[in-house]
């Protein structure tokens, strides 16, 4: 079975070539996918099939025929796991970077789940065929604290705390320049970008989204800060301090393309969890340390912008 996608082109896309708008597309995984359906006539603008060096006008009505993708089947495979908390209803492992969470298309295998199912040999159903016990997410290349339930009860008690905003959880991330103020919040409204839609973007019609963040040190072109969601949009932290001009550092989307140190990605990592446990009824508080990569990142901005500040900059990390 097809699904079909439409989409009407307006004035600020005119121009374009049809493959690179229809990349920037949240439905279609890539260019080169893109390129392949052109090919093979899967797209019609007006009704007729056109090629990938199609320059869009205004007004174009597009259609794109998608062949419904097979359901993939979970495999567990052993993997490498760092748990940093573990019982009969639940794990929190420190989420390395680089691993995706769940499969999906284009990630069927080396993903957390496939290593939780080989390490747990089951998990909650709630979250769907190709999220078992997912109850929250990291983005690929953000690593740390993430809390998996392995049945029903738990998923369900985990997921309504955090929608109560009764799950703790707090990032360290290095970000560009200096922050207004020692402490503060960004309350923006978070929705897909208008034009890149595998972006997000602060955006009137989003969702809305609160981060709160508090500075650990300054570097000169760096802070170092700690950033707790008080909301779970997509991007939330990386788009909200690009939004107020400080991007975090190493981000291949929202940020700039080099930076003075060696880093695998945003230098974004979720340090602490806490939440009740659902079955105990104990107050957990997990701390996920850093990423190698990162602590370097952060020392090397200590050696050449602070080297008067012998005290470690995470000392400084505080629970709020």
């Amino acid at each position: 079975m097809a699904l079909h996608h439409r989409f009407k082109i307006s004035a600020e896309d005119e121009g374009k070539r049809i493959d690179t708008f229809l990349a920037q597309m949240a439905e279609l995984p890539s260019r080169a996918f893109a390129q392949k359906l052109l090919k093979n006539g899967k797209v019609k603008v007006d009704h007729c099939a056109v090629k990938p060096s199609y320059l869009l006008r205004d007004g174009d009505e597009i259609e794109v025929e998608v062949e419904e993708p097979k359901p993939l089947e979970l495999k567990a495979e052993d993997l490498p796991l760092t748990i940093l908390y573990e019982d009969a209803d639940l794990i929190v492992v420190n989420k390395p970077r680089g691993m995706v969470v769940h499969p999906a298309a284009g990630n069927s295998s080396g993903t957390l789940v496939n290593a939780l199912l080989k390490h747990c040999h089951d998990l909650s159903g709630i979250g769907g065929v190709m999220r078992p016990g997912i109850v929250h997410r990291l983005d690929k290349d953000t690593s740390g604290a993430l809390v998996v339930a392995k049945n029903d009860r738990t998923h369900l008690a985990l997921s309504n705390q955090l929608k109560a905003r009764q799950m703790s959880r707090i990032y360290v991330a290095l970000v560009h320049g200096t922050l207004p103020a020692m402490k503060g919040e960004i309350n923006a409204p978070i929705g897909r970008h208008p034009r890149q839609r595998k972006q997000m973007a602060v955006h009137p019609q989003g969702k809305p989204a609160l981060t709160y963040y508090r500075v650990l040190a300054s570097f000169g072109p760096y802070t170092l800060a700690q950033a707790r969601l008080m909301s779970g949009r997509t991007h939330q932290i990386r788009v909200h301090f690009k939004y107020i001009g400080h991007s975090v550092a190493g981000d291949p989307v929202y940020g700039q393309a080099k930076e003075p140190f060696a880093i695998g990605g945003q230098a974004l990592h979720a340090a602490v969890l806490g939440f009740t446990h659902p079955c105990s009824g104990k107050d957990l508080r997990l701390v996920a340390p850093l990423p190698a990569d990162l602590e370097a990142a952060i020392a090397y901005c200590q050696r050449r912008w602070a080297p008067e500040n012998s005290e470690n900059a995470l000392d400084l990390f505080q629970e709020w």
